[in-house]
């Protein structure tokens, strides 16, 4: 009998652009690129450099403290590019394809849990997974206690297709899983979609109620919270089902379906690729005729700004486009009484329309304040934490007060509705993140 877990603070945002037609466009990747900066944690040393061959999973990337860990090519092709930012950071690696599709082949009869991690370290599957605390990709030698895979998504506009995977896959997934864990593989889904069947170590968990509870955060500190000194290990339903496919195959798998949505669509739809597709095929002629987009490879609360000459990011899912707003001059600005103004507060007209669809800009519509104690995060914030006490001792660094008021628990993502109804416009995603940074800094 799977756990029932119904999170009752959170916010549905409805806006312009969802997906109807459940049909799927292939659309195959004449290049691919591997950004490190999407693995955070990870501190990326070259394998390769420009015009090397290389094959659908070879290592491309190794992480400098822990070798073992690999980021790995998504196809078969030649590296076109190494692009180098400011101090030889590395920004990506271009690969160009082939179309041969050649796949290096793994040795995967393995039931040994030694084994098993290094095996998914070498395939670049480690690296698509994170740890908490801290949000980064898991330490080769972490002692897990648990595994929590989040089977749905609840962002704004997320693509249920997105998230669709073979059950058998999923199982052998967390069969595999299973074995380097010391506690239990918790695997989240809404109500009447589990596809996993629970046995040793596993346990199927339903949850009902608005965004966020689709992020895993919200998942563990409903079912078990992480302490200090403890570390959980997080991933998705996709790269559950990519790991079992590993290992029943050999073969690491690189496809992904990817929802492309947002009011700046014209017809929005699914579209099969590869991960980190070039995002020029995926978007010529679906856009609309305005001048002024912004395009996030990802949601529009947690996603990154890319250009249309760019790359599909981690976590692989979705891209969403909707007007920059930059040329627009509304008449009051920010305060201005328009019903088309998407607004939680009761000060708009809007918010009493708050179930219809929205097409709003990139605009943040209001400057920057000091934080107002007025507890609007927390109408919206699920956990059993303070954010706006958590916030303060993050941006005071006082390390004993972060650790009270757990830090060990979030993510940035988990307070990116927070950051939604800021009435401060604060960039609190980016607070948690450098606090994150500066705790691991200094407590490893």
């Amino acid at each position: 009998m799977a756990k029932f877990i119904k999170v009752k603070k959170g916010l549905d945002l409805r806006l312009v652009g969802d997906i109807v037609d459940d049909s799927v466009r292939q659309y195959v990747a004449e290049r691919c690129a591997i950004i490190p900066d999407d693995f955070h944690g990870f501190a990326p040393k070259l394998d390769v450099k420009e015009d090397d061959e290389v094959k659908a999973g070879d290592p491309i990337l190794h992480d400098k403290t822990f070798e073992a860990i690999r980021l790995t090519s998504p196809v078969s092709g030649k590296v076109e590019a190494v692009i180098r930012g400011a101090r030889r950071k590395i920004e990506r690696i271009v690969i160009v394809s082939d179309g041969k599709n050649d796949a290096r082949s793994f040795e995967t009869k393995v039931t040994n849990p030694d084994e098993i991690r290094a095996l998914l370290q070498e395939s670049g599957l480690w690296a698509c997974m994170r740890q908490r605390p801290y949000d980064v990709v898991p330490a080769a030698d972490a002692k897990i206690r648990d595994i929590f895979v989040t089977g749905f998504d609840s962002a704004p506009l997320a693509g249920k297709k997105s998230m669709s995977v073979d059950a058998d896959y999923a199982n052998k997934g967390t069969e595999m899983l299973a074995r380097i864990t010391d506690g239990k593989v918790y695997v989240s889904s809404r109500k009447g979609e589990n596809i996993i069947k629970e046995a040793h170590k596993v346990e199927a968990v339903e949850v009902a109620g608005p965004h966020p509870a689709g992020n895993v955060g919200v998942q563990i500190a409903n079912i078990c919270p992480v302490n200090k000194d403890e570390i959980v290990v997080t991933l998705d339903i996709v790269t559950l089902a990519r790991i079992g496919e590993f290992f029943t195959t050999g073969k690491a798998p690189y496809s992904t379906v990817v929802a492309l949505t947002g009011s700046e669509v014209t017809a929005p739809e699914y579209v099969s690729t590869t991960v980190g597709a070039e995002l020029k095929g995926i978007l010529d002629g679906k856009l609309s005729e305005t001048a002024h987009k912004r395009i996030i490879s990802g949601n529009v609360l947690t996603g990154e700004k890319v250009e249309a000459d760019g790359f599909l990011r981690f976590p692989y899912r979705q891209i969403t486009v909707i007007p920059e707003g930059d040329d627009v001059a509304d008449f009051l600005g920010w305060a201005s009484l328009s019903l088309k103004k998407m607004s939680v507060n009761r000060s708009f007209p809007a918010h009493f329309l708050f179930k219809k669809r929205f097409a709003p800009d990139a605009r943040i519509l209001g400057g920057k304040r000091a934080m107002i104690m007025s507890g609007e995060y927390e109408r919206v914030f699920p956990m059993d934490i303070l954010p706006e006490y958590l916030l303060k001792a993050i941006i005071s660094s006082n390390i004993e007060q972060m650790e009270k008021l757990g830090i060990y628990e979030v993510a940035p993502e988990d307070f990116a509705l927070a950051e939604y109804v800021d009435s401060s416009k604060m960039e609190l995603q980016k607070i948690v993140r450098q606090g994150l940074d500066y705790l691991r800094k200094e407590l490893n």
